[in-house]
């Protein structure tokens, strides 16, 4: 069997017919499919990578001292993590590419198990399929059995639910994997998209008992600074993991471009732009979510995250079906798993005026 024959259908393609008839609208398509930032690279960026634009030597994988330090300060002063030193951040070529490959480059293979939440981003699977190993989506640690996973995901702020797991249950989590020495990665992309209550690192104190070990978060500036385009991320935690991931990356040749180290810093150093875009995105789920609700959808979870988790309590595509023919396109709950279908993923990563498009098509 190839690679690829290992892999799981890229969902998306799967959606293509329904994107052509919303897209037939009159007034043509509101996509609300896909998480892809719409609004402007911040200008503190953009200078930053302007400036370091003079980049003529290699990188280092490691990265800058400037961009590891700016991850420290950034998760101290947000989130309350300390205890980091400048061995315990790795950046990142985007965090989807880390997802994908960790089992990989940890050694993690056949007859290893890799356990993801239930209604889960695609890539974790498919970075278990990549590795030869076997996976189980589940949010019980009963339901996983004797049996001793060498990974287990967490993904809170959650995609696509929103969800947003209790500080007791991520210090259960962290107990649980330390006892069996389960690899433990939280999955913290959402961490600044919170609208209710506030967003909690696996990294905190409160929740590791002050020490890193045998555990990573994963963080992007995607959504955060809107640099989807620049593949800004990080990973931070076990310097011992870290280390062996280092060793494997630096062979591969997996370095953030120089540039985009500097601007990455620069993103990581300024709050008040991430607070704008922060109050943006409220503004828009602020119209969205009535809307929706008015037109007989319930909204679970959502708590956190660009997305609203949206359900009419019927098989997901025949929801997507009926929006698509209003010029609205959003995401099948499916793509996520199982339990995902009958609820659909409604991004509010669209433009002010596409949002209100979206609101007034459904007010029909």
């Amino acid at each position: 069997m190839t690679v690829s024959g290992r892999l799981p259908d890229f969902p998306w393609d799967s959606l293509t017919q329904h994107a052509e008839r919303a897209r037939e609208h009159a007034d043509g398509i509101v996509d609300l499919s896909v998480g892809t930032p719409v609004d402007p690279t911040p200008y503190v960026v953009q200078e930053a990578l302007a400036a370091a634009a003079d980049a003529s030597g290699y990188p280092t994988t490691v990265g800058t001292p400037a961009v590891r330090r700016a991850a420290i300060d950034w998760l101290a002063r947000r989130f309350g993590v300390t205890g980091l030193g400048p061995d315990a951040v790795l950046p990142l070529i985007g965090s989807k590419e880390f997802i994908a490959s960790v089992a990989v480059h940890l050694g993690i293979g056949a007859g290893d198990l890799v356990v993801q939440p239930q209604v889960a981003y695609p890539t974790y699977e498919v970075g278990a399929a990549l590795a030869g190993a076997r996976s189980l989506a589940t949010d019980s640690l009963t339901a996983i059995g004797p049996e001793v996973p060498r990974l287990l995901w967490l993904n809170s702020p959650s995609n696509p639910t929103g969800r947003m797991l209790p500080p007791d249950h991520l210090r259960k989590v962290v107990e649980w994997c330390r006892d069996r020495g389960t690899l433990l990665i939280s999955d913290e992309c959402y961490i600044e998209c919170v609208w209710e209550g506030e967003g909690v690192s696996v990294l905190h104190p409160d929740i590791c008992g002050g020490s890193h070990e045998g555990i990573l978060a994963v963080h992007s500036l995607s959504k955060r600074s809107n640099l989807a385009g620049y593949r800004c991320a990080f990973v931070a935690g076990d310097p011992t993991v870290l280390g062996e991931l280092l060793a494997v990356r630096k062979n591969l040749g997996l370095m953030m471009p120089a540039p985009q180290q500097a601007a990455m810093a620069a993103a990581l150093d300024d709050d008040t732009h991430a607070e704008a875009q922060h109050a943006t995105y409220a503004a828009r789920r602020a119209k969205l979510r009535p809307a929706l609700e008015s037109a007989g959808f319930r909204i679970d979870h959502s708590e956190a995250s660009l997305y609203l988790w949206a359900t009419r309590d019927e098989d997901c595509w025949q929801t997507v079906a009926g929006l698509a023919e209003l010029g609205i396109l959003v995401a099948p709950g499916s793509f996520y798993g199982p339990t995902g279908g009958r609820h659909v993923r409604v991004a509010l990563t669209a433009t002010d005026e596409r949002i209100d498009t979206a609101v007034a098509r459904l007010k029909v």
